[in-house]
């Protein structure tokens, strides 16, 4: 372990003895001592007390500019002001009926109006949302198997658990990759009916089309790669995923959790031009409630309503969720708030890249949108394998370094990304660009010493 890195360490267990405390409570009735294995992480998690805005205060009461957004699940910010004058009526009005409401076909048009989908489905998480795509697709075209790429997560159900984190040698040939339970609990079955391709390589998908012939009901993807930091894709390969699936009858989805809202105002189909058949959308449409939802072509939808695909959930269309995405949807996630996220993103980039290169950094930073990430690599990633070369010491010098300046710039863990909310201003990314230019030279150092110390073994 680098020493600044332990310096940033014991910077953090010092600021955050608060946190510390809460965490060991946590641990004797919670697995991990948090709700989500994904909020764990060494020495310990920091504990939140309240959040406003672009910031938020941890029990300590240090106060954060934060990019970590729930996991990119508030570009709104925190405590939108649209969305918080359309909870406080609706909580009188009765926070779940399990009944249909007018706010249903409201935000099912402000959807369709916007992506290239002309019906839709609601629930409460991508989960969902990916799980009932999933099977709607193999219900409308009679086959079992679903194409996943490599390092891709789409939720928490069988079918997504398939080579998530696949580590060698498991993981096979990358031509060819193998499929690997994310964990214990997903069955055999589920590995034989995901064939794993590698993202950015059509001939991956080509082979996996050949070898099981007839029987592939769906390609899904996130059109840009989140769960590697972020990994664009390369000219043409949403084309011909497009291309492919049409010809082997298969159906397009874009997994678009975290770019549907956060890309731009029409999504991964207006950014890159290439429509899927089925979108599947959560996080930040519910600017801070849960709220997710699914659309394609009526011809498909119509299996649900001939009772033929079962959708159902007691918290689907909860009036509260509703109110909330509506206000997101409206005022929120406005052509003028995608333009000044766009702004504040085009400074954070040129700062860091800016910074990068003046302390000799062997980094790039990607961004599409709301969405960014320093990569700690010398040159841009291609697919999952690639990322798996991180540094993950640097990469944790780097997040404890702008959490001890008060800045958290994505989410704990190096496949995350940084999220820019509406409400994040100039001054905010004049911080957050002042504590990468504090933290950077040791960056670089780091990268320098284990780079000659390789070099000598």
């Amino acid at each position: 372990m680098y020493g600044d890195l332990q310096h940033e360490l014991d910077t953090f267990v010092k600021r955050t003895p608060k946190s510390a405390e809460a965490h060991q409570k946590n641990l004797k009735r919670i697995p991990l001592g948090v709700a989500s294995n994904y909020r764990a992480y060494d020495p310990h998690p920091i504990f939140v007390k309240e959040a406003q805005g672009s910031h938020f205060r941890d029990l300590d009461g240090n106060d954060y500019i934060d990019h970590n957004l729930c996991f990119g699940a508030l570009m709104a910010g925190h405590c939108h002001p649209a969305v918080m004058k359309a909870l406080e009526p609706r909580l009188k009005l009765g926070t779940i009926y399990g009944m249909p409401h007018d706010m249903e076909w409201q935000l099912a048009e402000e959807i369709c109006q916007r992506f290239p989908v002309e019906m839709v489905r609601f629930g409460s998480s991508g989960t969902e949302a990916t799980m009932h795509a999933l099977r709607l697709a193999r219900a409308a075209t009679g086959r079992d198997k679903v194409i996943k790429f490599e390092g891709a997560y789409h939720g928490l159900h069988d079918t997504a658990l398939v080579s998530v984190k696949p580590h060698a040698p498991d993981f096979g040939d990358v031509n060819a990759p193998t499929s690997v339970a994310a964990g214990l609990g997903v069955p055999q079955a589920s590995l034989r009916n995901v064939p794993v391709a590698t993202f950015n390589d059509l001939n991956s998908v080509e082979r996996r089309f050949k070898e099981n012939a007839g029987e592939i009901a769906a390609v899904i993807l996130e059109p840009i790669l989140m769960n590697v930091g972020m990994c664009m894709p390369r000219p043409g390969f949403l084309a011909g995923l497009r291309d492919l699936c049409d010809r082997q009858g298969a159906l397009l989805i874009y997994d678009e959790v975290k770019t549907g809202a956060k890309l731009c105002w029409g999504g991964a189909s207006e950014y890159f031009g290439v429509r899927p058949d089925m979108i599947c959308l959560a996080k930040s449409i519910g600017g801070g409630l849960p709220l997710a939802a699914f659309g394609t072509h009526k011809s498909v939808m119509n299996l649900i309503s001939e009772h033929k695909v079962f959708h159902g959930g007691t918290y689907n269309t909860n009036p509260v969720s509703m109110a909330a995405g509506l206000a997101t949807f409206r005022e929120v996630l406005t052509q003028p708030n995608y333009a000044h996220v766009d702004k504040l993103g085009r400074k954070l980039v040129a700062g860091y890249r800016k910074t990068i290169a003046k302390v000799g950094l062997q980094a790039y930073v990607a961004e599409a949108g709301a969405n960014g990430a320093l990569m700690l690599y010398a040159r841009e990633i291609r697919n999952y394998r690639d990322w798996t070369t991180i540094d993950t010491d640097l990469w944790r010098h780097y997040w404890f370094g702008m959490v001890n300046r008060g800045v958290m710039a994505q989410p704990y863990w190096w496949d995350e990304q940084w999220t820019i909310s509406v409400q994040h201003t100039e001054q905010d990314i004049d911080k957050h660009l002042a504590a990468f230019e504090e933290v950077a030279p040791a960056l670089a150092k780091a990268q320098q010493e284990r780079a000659a110390a390789v070099a000598v073994h």
